[in-house]
């Protein structure tokens, strides 16, 4: 990648250029046969970001196992949510780039480019680099669209982004936002979702707070996730005035045979209708758009576990997408990226 000077001339003189907005999210295969979630699970599964393996452990158990016997059951969930449009993270991310890209715009003198980009799949980093640079950005923020960091996500997009850049004649000063799981504009908009679903579809028992899993050993070395997630679910709570037996926190989406975090989704949602509430509210504000793991995972899959197990009344709340509030939220947070750079967002 080449990645040379693009700023304006006028006259033979050099003009600074302008700031861009580099929007990352996780990825998404590129259709719903098992021939592309293998191709997309082969790039997800060999980040060592992921699989915190020995590099030879990690292969054998992805070539050995994994890309046999995932791919054909991941892509018939995948087909279960798949739109005309496509995947429903890629659709719903792009609908997501480009009010972000007009809400910026409207507070700048110049429109600011916003690009997305997947850590795996399309569209690639790269590529997405290469159109803020030629758009004339010679200052970069980094946003990565995960509320709560973890090395697996918000970190692997660090190393993606960075190990990009390395390869540039010019490189772009840039800044990176590592977590938002706390920004007040984000847990206001995460409330609002949760009273505007509450007074459509009727107030629930009990409200959960369900995020991505992940492996218990990430916090014993070090990884903020589980504190952060634990603070946005209390947070929102408190905004909701709901008392500490209406809502819970658990984690879904384990992998492998691991010790994940606890307590999991599945188990929570069983010990619950087993307990006899009779209605329960789902939300996942780890995840900044729809997606397999939200309208699969949790809207059809513990939805039937949920009534299988007694319960009568389930309700997904959906993620914020491309909502007014969430597109709020993350027109503050930019700005605030961008904050003593010649555009003044803040003002």
């Amino acid at each position: 990648m080449r990645g040379g000077y693009r700023g304006r001339t006028n006259g033979g003189q050099t003009e600074p250029g302008g700031s861009g907005v580099l929007l990352v999210n996780l990825g998404t295969p590129c259709a719903p046969t098992s021939r592309a979630v293998r191709r997309y699970l082969a790039e997800f599964l060999s980040d060592p970001r992921v699989l915190e393996l020995p590099g030879w452990l990690r292969a054998t158990l992805l070539h050995g196992w994994v890309l046999r016997t995932r791919p054909r059951k991941t892509a018939a969930a995948y087909r279960e949510v798949w739109s005309e449009a496509g995947s429903p993270l890629l659709v719903e991310s792009r609908a997501l780039e480009q009010a972000l890209r007009s809400s910026l715009s409207t507070r700048a003198a110049a429109p600011v480019p916003v690009r997305l980009a997947m850590r795996y799949g399309e569209p690639p980093i790269e590529a997405a680099l290469e159109e803020l640079l030629q758009a004339g950005a010679e200052r970069l923020l980094v946003l990565p669209l995960y509320p709560q960091y973890s090395g697996a996500t918000t970190g692997s997009a660090f190393d993606a982004v960075t190990s990009v850049l390395q390869r540039m004649r010019w490189i772009p000063e840039v800044r990176f936002v590592n977590h938002y799981h706390a920004e007040s504009r984000y847990i206001a908009a995460l409330t609002d979702s949760i009273v505007r679903h509450r007074d459509e579809s009727g107030k629930t028992e009990r409200l959960l707070f369900s995020f991505h899993g992940m492996p218990k050993a990430t916090v014993a070395a070090g990884d903020p996730y589980f504190h952060q997630c634990r603070e946005t679910a209390r947070l929102v709570a408190e905004k909701l005035e709901l008392p500490p037996g209406d809502w819970g926190m658990a984690f879904q989406s384990r992998f492998g045979r691991a010790e994940w975090l606890q307590p999991a989704t599945d188990a929570t949602l069983r010990q619950w209708a087993q307990a006899g509430v009779e209605s329960v509210g789902v939300v996942c504000p780890g995840f900044a758009v729809d997606c397999l793991e939200t309208l699969q995972e949790v809207n059809i899959r513990y939805r039937e576990l949920w009534r299988e197990c007694g319960g009568k009344r389930f309700e997904y709340v959906p993620a914020l997408n491309d909502t007014e509030g969430h597109v709020g939220a993350l027109t503050v947070i930019a700005a605030r990226g961008m904050c003593g750079w010649p555009e003044d967002l803040l003002g």
